[in-house]
């Protein structure tokens, strides 16, 4: 045991508390603003309660605040506990704690107040951009500090998603937000026209790719085998999963600017290899859900099993729809419409939320000593959860494949058939189904928040209650 008490468990603790305090906030705010497109009249005539200045802070809430704490909670856990080694340096593990939390609060603060610098996912001015840089810098340090003085030669697979994900949205954030300032608030782009919508787009789906699937792919390949007390169901599958999907994800950003004017062979490489991307995707989630032979029985009981898988079956959904709307044919009914929001959310909702909180079930018990304290309320919990995706995402794909079809229907002397407010008037049904998955989703949280005080109320942090180690593999 005495070598298990020099794991640095605070920091994970504090990134694990927030990633379910900074859910609530996100997803709260996104209530809103899917409320709003059901009922305007809801922003008051405020106007840092516009939904246009509400939506990028709900988009960097739930990536970067609750994704981005779940990201750092478990990959400072799963690099000391496969590595065998206490973090690199704890008091640069700190400042990424505390220096995160700053950029969150200031998000919070200026995106109401429109400063922005409109560049999708990537909107916070050029001074936060720079405290993100060096936030990100001291991450990696401590990360691959540990790695390297690692007591076990073998680095296992999640350890290569984590890595992945924090050299490559180094990349992406640098050269993304190169920018010439004006002001303190505002700045703007070095690349202007196509080459800025072409640049934002290697970000923008590269954010989703190696933020959103690779990190949280570090999760699944760590939390599953735990949670199921069972091997990860092929190693070599995830050796392949991991190299196939970092060579081929970072080419399949041109896909988001179909019949635009980026040059049309940019497009179709975009669109190959987002087609390309289903195999590797598809052999990730088959390895994750095998990963159950022998333990199918433990999913009928066990409510944190019940949130990993479905969110691994989520990212399989997710990764087939995300392909198939890179079709041009398919993009063409798809594009501007609210199918591409139920898609975006049936990966966000299914798979990034439901295995973060998968995740933090596992984590938080452990790390503060004390037994969950309810296990039908995470139970309660998953169902409420998988009401409120199903509800959100049929809701929109209905809605987008009816605007699809609205917009490009015509007359026979070549007029079109409806107008754009009746398009958006069909919609008004379908939004108020969006807030209700919303408030479902919403809720759930809620219940996990109660949950997870209840658990830590009083108790004093129990390092030697996380069983040993095992094998690396």
């Amino acid at each position: 045991m005495a070598q298990q008490e020099t794991y640095n468990y605070k920091v994970v603790r504090q990134f694990a508390v927030m990633t379910v305090i900074w859910g609530i906030v996100g997803m709260l705010v996104g209530v809103l603003i899917a409320a709003q497109m059901a009922w305007p009249v809801l922003n008051f005539d405020i106007p840092w309660l516009t939904f246009s200045r509400l939506r990028p802070l709900h988009t960097n809430a739930v990536i970067f605040a609750f994704g981005g704490s779940a990201l750092f909670a478990t990959s400072y856990y799963v690099v000391q506990r496969t590595c065998h080694v206490r973090l690199f340096s704890d008091g640069l593990a700190a400042f990424t704690f505390w220096g995160w939390q700053l950029i969150i609060v200031l998000a919070a603060v200026s995106l109401p107040l429109g400063i922005t610098s409109s560049k999708e996912y990537a909107e916070l001015e050029w001074p936060i951009d720079l405290l993100i840089t060096l936030v990100w810098v001291a991450y990696a340090v401590v990360f691959f500090g540990t790695l390297i003085k690692r007591r076990v030669s073998h680095i296992y697979v999640a350890n290569w998603f984590y890595w992945a994900f924090i050299l490559t949205i180094a990349v992406l954030h640098v050269f993304n937000n190169l920018e010439v300032p004006v002001s303190w608030t505002k700045s703007y782009s070095i690349y202007a026209g196509v080459q800025d919508a072409m640049v934002q787009w290697w970000y923008g789906h590269n954010a989703v790719g190696f933020f959103l699937t690779a990190g949280f792919l570090g999760i699944m390949y760590y939390f599953i085998p735990k949670q199921a007390e069972r091997p990860v169901y092929s190693y070599r599958l995830s050796v392949v999963h991991f190299w196939a999907l970092a060579f081929t994800y970072i080419w399949a950003g041109p896909h988001h600017l179909h019949y635009t004017a980026l040059p049309d062979w940019t497009q179709s490489l975009g669109m190959v290899f987002s087609l390309i991307l289903l195999a590797p995707s598809w052999g990730g989630m088959i390895n994750g859900i095998m990963t159950l032979s022998g333990a199918w029985q433990k999913l009928r009981t066990d409510p944190i099993l019940k949130f990993l898988i479905v969110s691994v079956s989520f990212y399989g959904m997710s990764t087939f729809e995300g392909p198939m709307m890179s079709i041009k044919t398919v993009n063409a009914l798809s594009h501007y419409t609210d199918w591409t929001i139920g898609h975006v959310h049936s990966g966000a909702l299914g798979w990034v939320g439901m295995v973060s909180i998968g995740a933090m079930y596992f984590l938080i018990p452990r790390l503060f000593g004390r037994p969950i304290f309810s296990v039908k309320l995470i139970e309660t919990h998953f169902w409420i959860s998988t009401i409120g995706i199903v509800l959100y995402i049929s809701s929109m794909w209905i809605a987008g494949v009816m605007q699809g079809l609205m917009w490009r229907a015509v007359n026979t002397d070549g007029t079109l058939t409806y107008s754009f407010v009746e398009s958006v008037q069909a919609m008004h049904p379908f939004y108020i189904v969006r807030t209700l998955g919303g408030l479902f989703f919403l809720s759930g949280m809620l219940l996990m928040a109660y949950n997870l005080w209840k658990t830590i109320k009083g108790s004093k942090p129990v390092v030697a209650a996380i069983p040993a180690p095992a094998a690396a593999h």
